[in-house]
């Protein structure tokens, strides 16, 4: 099997695994307890938390783990900072090139403002200057595009928004392991990331948070997580994303260096073939994200196809899986429908070979194209 869907999820490393053991065996104890089992879990919690700040240079106490990604952008709408008006009057705007759990969520919120995006699927100045005249309360952008792997200027834009009192949210679920990212040097408000992104566990998470919010807590019990989420923690899997983010963290640069090597010798190949476009080329992207299309050929048929031959990839974001109806990131870059249903995503790990990637242009050849 070759698999080319990492942006959907990416193998466990095996030190992932081997730190998360000994706390699904024999270290077993529940965080809050006084014992010596309990304080070993909340020592160990204490540890993640410090790897995953050291990732996104930001402050342990910054970080408030979740169950994912997902959790950690649903928190923007759903725990909206306490000294803001009432939820009732708090207006929100996202880009139009959100991920669902932004997108969904904000289609709940009766003030939710879209920013448009370019046919490179990027906000322009402009673009910012007239959402700052439209007055929302928080903003969120996605650092990095799940599917076309387009890469915002964050820190610019954070920077004009923040002026003018602006809460700043970004996604940066699909940049954290990839591309260096630092919550202080972005200068955003709240940033959510994921573990199992960066070859950690599922169902684990984090939002970060600058110490000048305060959020209202979503979940209430035990007061966990600083009492901004009550319930038991999942240690196991909290253990596991400070190894992967440690481990993504020292290993940074071998890794981009890597999978940026892969995505230019895909592209180059893909671009001998007349028939294939690569969506937003000219655009700042992730280093290992290609999203393209095989014109007149439509993209499930061929994700279909590429499973039989043993190849994984995508036709889009993983949570969208299933749907029929064409991307709603490349529709808001001004594709037409029936070219953005040809869409093909390709996401790439440093476990992957030039030799896996020379196969999968082979097969792709074979359709004639």
């Amino acid at each position: 099997m070759i698999y080319l869907d990492n942006n959907a999820t990416t193998a466990m490393d095996e030190r992932v695994l081997d730190a998360m053991l000994p706390f699904m065996k024999t270290m077993y104890g529940n965080p809050s307890s006084v014992h010596r089992l309990g304080r070993i879990a909340k020592s160990a919690i204490e540890t993640a938390r410090e790897q995953v700040a050291a990732l996104i240079d930001a402050q342990p106490t910054q970080i408030i783990f979740t169950s994912g990604g997902t959790e950690a952008n649903n928190l923007l709408f759903q725990a909206t900072p306490s000294y803001l008006p009432s939820n009732d009057s708090v207006k929100f705007a996202i880009s139009a090139v959100e991920h669902s759990s932004i997108s969904e969520s904000a289609k709940q919120q009766h003030c939710a403002e879209v920013i448009p995006v370019n046919s490179d699927g990027l906000i322009e100045k402009e673009t910012i200057f007239q959402l700052i005249e439209k007055k929302p309360n928080v903003v969120s952008i996605m650092l990095a595009n799940n599917e076309t792997g387009v890469i915002q200027p964050i820190a610019e834009i954070a920077a004009q928004l923040s002026e003018h009192g602006i809460i700043v949210h970004t996604d940066a679920v699909q940049a954290v392991g990839k591309i260096p990212v630092s919550f202080a040097q972005l200068g955003v408000q709240m940033l959510s990331l994921s573990s199992h992104k960066i070859y950690g566990a599922k169902g684990c998470g984090a939002l970060c948070v600058d110490k000048s919010l305060s959020l209202k807590s979503l979940l209430f019990g035990g007061g966990q997580e600083n009492n901004r989420r009550s319930g038991t923690e999942n240690v196991a899997a909290i253990v596991g994303f400070g190894k992967a983010a440690e481990l993504a963290k020292s290993e940074l640069e071998a890794r981009s260096s890597h999978i940026l090597a892969l995505r230019l010798q895909l592209e180059i190949e893909l671009s001998k073939l007349p028939r294939v476009t690569i969506f937003a080329r000219n655009s700042p992207r992730l280093p290992n994200t290609v999203l393209f299309g095989i014109d007149g050929i439509d993209g499930e048929w061929v994700l279909l196809t590429l499973d039989k031959k043993g190849i994984c990839v995508s036709s889009g974001s993983a949570c969208a899986s299933g749907a029929t109806e064409p991307s709603p990131i490349l529709l808001a870059m001004g594709i037409p429908p029936e070219k953005a249903q040809t869409a093909i995503r390709v996401s790439l790990s440093h476990q992957n070979t030039v030799a896996e990637i020379l196969e999968f242009i082979e097969i792709i050849k074979s359709f004639g194209v």
